[in-house]
C-alpha cells in the first residue's frame, strides 16, 4: 500500500516553495517540497481509478503524472505570488477525446458524480475553449480538493489535482508547443521566446480550431486568407513543421510496466525504466532528478502502453499528429 503522506504544514511547504523562488533551498527544504510533491500520488492514484470508469465505454485515453520538481521551481518563479501549498496542479490527470461533444458530455458526468472531493472552480474559471489563452492554448481544467470517502485516508485530505480535459486536436498543438519548446527554448506556452515562434503557435491553434473543430482561438480578427498567408510566411522563416517532421524516437524498447519513468536526455535520447510497484518508480524517479539534473524526466501512468504514448507524446519527440493536421489546414480550403 502507497504511504507517502504529507508531513509537514501548509506554511512550512509555502516557505520552502519561497526558498525555491529565491534561490536559496536548504537540504531541509528540498525534503519537504519532495514529501509534499510525492503525497501527491496516492491521490493521482484514487482520481484515476474513478476517470478510468467514465472512460471504459468511451473512447478516452487517461493518463496521470506528477509535476516534476524543476516544472514547480520554475512556475514558483514566473508566479511571484504562488504559494507551493496552493498550487493545483502538482497532481495531474490529463482526458483526451476524439471529439469536444464527448469532451463535454463526459466533464459534466464527472462534474456531476456523487462522490465528496470538492470542486474548487466555479466551470467557467479555467475554460480556455471559450475564452482561449492569449498563446492559443485551449482545453478545460478543473481543481477537485481531495476528500477522504471512509475516513482511512485523512492525511491527504486538502491536497489538490487538477484534471485536465482536451481533445485530439488541442492535445496535438499542446504537444508541439512543448516539443519545440524543449528544443529551442522557445516556450510558446508561457509565452516566452522569439515573437515569430509565439506567433506561429498563436495562429496554429486558430486555423486548427477552424478547421477541423468549427471554433475560434485567440486570433479570430484575422480572416481565414490572412490566417493561412502569415503562418505560411512564418514556417517559410523558422520551419517549425519541418523541425517536427524531422523528429523521431524509436519506442522499440518501450516497457509494458505500467508506472513508467520516461527520460529525455540533453542529446534528445530516451531512456525508459519500467516498475509495476509505484513506491519503487517514485524512489527511482527522485534518484534520476537528483542524479541526471540536465535530463528532462517524468513519472507517468496509464492503463496501456499506446495511452501513455498518446498522453505524453511530446517525450517520444512524436508530434507527427500536429504536423499532419497543419499541412492538412494549409493545403486545403477551410
Amino acid at each position: 500500500m502507497f504511504t507517502i503522506y504529507p508531513q509537514y504544514s501548509k506554511g512550512r511547504v509555502n516557505r520552502a516553495g519561497d526558498a525555491a523562488r529565491q534561490g536559496q533551498l536548504s537540504s531541509d527544504d528540498e525534503d519537504v517540497i519532495e514529501n509534499w510533491r510525492a503525497s501527491h500520488n496516492y491521490v493521482l492514484n484514487t482520481f484515476q481509478a474513478t476517470l478510468r470508469r467514465h472512460a471504459r465505454e468511451n473512447d478516452i485515453t487517461v493518463a496521470q503524472r506528477l509535476k516534476r520538481r524543476n516544472t514547480i521551481y520554475d512556475k514558483l518563479t514566473r508566479q511571484s505570488g504562488m504559494q507551493l501549498a496552493r498550487m493545483h496542479d502538482i497532481a495531474g490527470c490529463r482526458l483526451i477525446f476524439e471529439d469536444i461533444e464527448s469532451m463535454l458530455a463526459t466533464r459534466n458526468q464527472i462534474v456531476g458524480s456523487r462522490f465528496k472531493h470538492i470542486r474548487r472552480n466555479k466551470l467557467d474559471d479555467y475554460d480556455y475553449l471559450k475564452e482561449p489563452k492569449d498563446t492559443g492554448y485551449r482545453g478545460i481544467h478543473d481543481v477537485y480538493e481531495y476528500v477522504s470517502f471512509t475516513g482511512t485516508a485523512e492525511k491527504w485530505n486538502g491536497l489538490l489535482i487538477e484534471l485536465q480535459y482536451r481533445t485530439r486536436v488541442q492535445h496535438a498543438w499542446a504537444t508541439a508547443v512543448e516539443i519545440v519548446g524543449s528544443l529551442t527554448g522557445n516556450e510558446a506556452k508561457f509565452d516566452r521566446g522569439d515573437e515569430d515562434h509565439k506567433r506561429f503557435f498563436q495562429l496554429a491553434s486558430e486555423l486548427m480550431a477552424r478547421h477541423f473543430e468549427q471554433m475560434r482561438s485567440s486570433q479570430r480578427q484575422l480572416t481565414d486568407t490572412e490566417l493561412k498567408r502569415e503562418l505560411t510566411h512564418l514556417e517559410d522563416k523558422i520551419g517549425v513543421l519541418r523541425l517536427l517532421e524531422s523528429l523521431h524516437v524509436s519506442a522499440e524498447n518501450f516497457k509494458s510496466a505500467r508506472n513508467l519513468i520516461l527520460m529525455m536526455k540533453s542529446d534528445n535520447t530516451l531512456d525508459f525504466f519500467g516498475y509495476s510497484k509505484t513506491n519503487a518508480a517514485l524512489q527511482k524517479y527522485f534518484e534520476l532528478e537528483t542524479s541526471e539534473r540536465d535530463a528532462d524526466i517524468v513519472l507517468v501512468r496509464s492503463d496501456t502502453n499506446e495511452g501513455i504514448r498518446s498522453a505524453f507524446r511530446n517525450y517520444f519527440s512524436d508530434a507527427r499528429e500536429f504536423t499532419s493536421m497543419m499541412r492538412d489546414c494549409l493545403e486545403e480550403p477551410l
